[in-house]
C-alpha cells in the first residue's frame, strides 16, 4: 500500500510511542532475562513506534532488577498486582520507593487493576490515587470489566493526572470486549476528557480472527480510528462501533491518513499507547501494510 509522502508521514506521526514493551505478560511471556534482553535490544534500536517503556508488575520488580547491569537505565510502567501477599497499596508504595532509589530505573507511568484495590471503584479508586500521590506520574486505572468504566469514571472526576485503561483480549475468551463495548469505553472516555491506554491481545493493525484459538482481536488501527472519531464530536461518534468493526486496511488507512494534524493529536490525546507482548509484531505488521520504517 503506497500512501505517498504526506499520507506516510501523518501515519508515523499518529503511531509514535504506541507501542509499551509487555514482554513479560502472556502469552509471550518472556522469562525475566530475555525479557530485559529483548528491551536493551529494544531501547538500543528505539524504533519510533516504541515508546521505550517497560511494563512490570510490582511483584516482579526485585527479579527484574536482579537482571540488570550497572550501566542498564529502564524507564518504567509500574503494575499493581496481587501476585505477593499484603496491602496493594502498601506493596505499590514500596515498589514506587524501590524504583526512586535505584539510579538504574525511573518511573514513567503507573497502571491499576481497580480489583486489587477492592470491589467497589469509589473507594477503590481513591485508594490508588492515594498510595500513588506523590509519584508524579500518570496513573491509569483499569476497571474490573470495560462496562464498567462510567462507574470508574464518576469515581475519578475532577482529579488530574488520571487516565483509563482498557483490556483488549486476554488467554480468555471472555477476556475479548465486542466493539459496541470498546466503543462504549473509549466514547465515555473522550466525553470525560480522560485519556486511556490499551493492553492485551493488539500486536497486529487490523481486526482478525486468530486461527489457533478462534479469538477475535481488535487491530490497534481499529482502536486509533475509534479514538479519532471519539474525538471529533457527535457525528463522528456515531460512527465509532464501525471503526472497531472493520476488517478492511485500506478503510483504516483510507481515513487515518486523510485525518488534520489537529484531529491525529487529538486522536493520540485521547488513546496515548497500548502494552504488547510482542514488540516486532505491531512494528512489522506496520511495515508490510503501511510502507513505514
Amino acid at each position: 500500500m503506497d500512501l505517498g509522502g504526506a499520507g506516510a508521514g501523518r501515519m508515523s506521526a499518529l503511531l509514535a510511542g504506541l507501542v509499551d514493551d509487555a514482554g513479560l505478560f502472556p502469552p509471550t511471556a518472556l522469562p525475566p532475562a530475555e525479557a530485559v534482553a529483548r528491551h536493551r535490544r529494544d531501547r538500543a534500536a528505539a524504533h519510533p513506534m516504541h515508546t521505550l517503556r517497560f511494563l512490570v508488575p510490582v511483584g516482579r520488580l526485585e527479579e527484574i532488577r536482579g537482571e540488570l547491569r550497572p550501566d542498564d537505565r529502564l524507564v518504567l510502567g509500574l503494575i499493581a498486582d496481587a501476585s505477593v501477599p499484603g496491602d496493594p497499596a502498601e506493596r505499590l508504595r514500596s515498589a514506587l520507593a524501590t524504583v526512586a532509589a535505584d539510579d538504574r530505573l525511573e518511573t514513567a507511568l503507573i497502571e491499576a487493576p481497580l480489583a486489587v484495590f477492592g470491589a467497589d471503584p469509589a473507594t477503590a479508586a481513591p485508594a490508588v490515587l492515594a498510595a500513588t500521590a506523590d509519584a508524579g506520574v500518570p496513573v491509569f486505572l483499569e476497571p474490573a470489566a470495560p462496562s464498567g468504566i462510567d462507574a470508574l469514571l464518576t469515581a475519578v472526576a475532577g482529579a488530574p493526572g488520571v487516565g483509563a485503561k482498557l483490556r483488549c483480549g486476554g488467554v480468555r475468551a471472555e477476556l475479548f470486549p465486542s466493539p459496541a463495548e470498546a466503543a462504549h469505553f473509549v466514547l465515555a472516555c473522550a466525553r470525560a476528557g480522560v485519556p486511556f491506554k490499551a493492553t492485551a491481545g493488539l500486536h497486529r493493525a487490523v481486526r482478525h480472527q486468530d486461527p489457533e484459538t478462534g479469538f477475535t482481536h481488535h487491530g490497534y488501527l481499529n482502536l486509533l480510528l475509534a479514538a479519532a472519531r471519539s474525538a471529533a464530536g457527535p457525528t463522528a461518534a456515531a460512527l465509532v462501533p464501525d471503526a472497531l468493526e472493520t476488517t478492511s486496511p485500506d478503510t483504516l488507512v483510507r481515513e487515518l491518513t486523510a485525518l488534520s494534524a489537529p484531529a491525529a493529536a487529538a486522536a493520540r490525546a485521547l488513546f496515548t499507547s497500548y502494552g504488547s507482548c510482542s514488540t516486532a509484531t505491531p512494528v512489522s505488521e506496520a511495515r508490510t501494510l503501511l510502507g513505514t520504517a
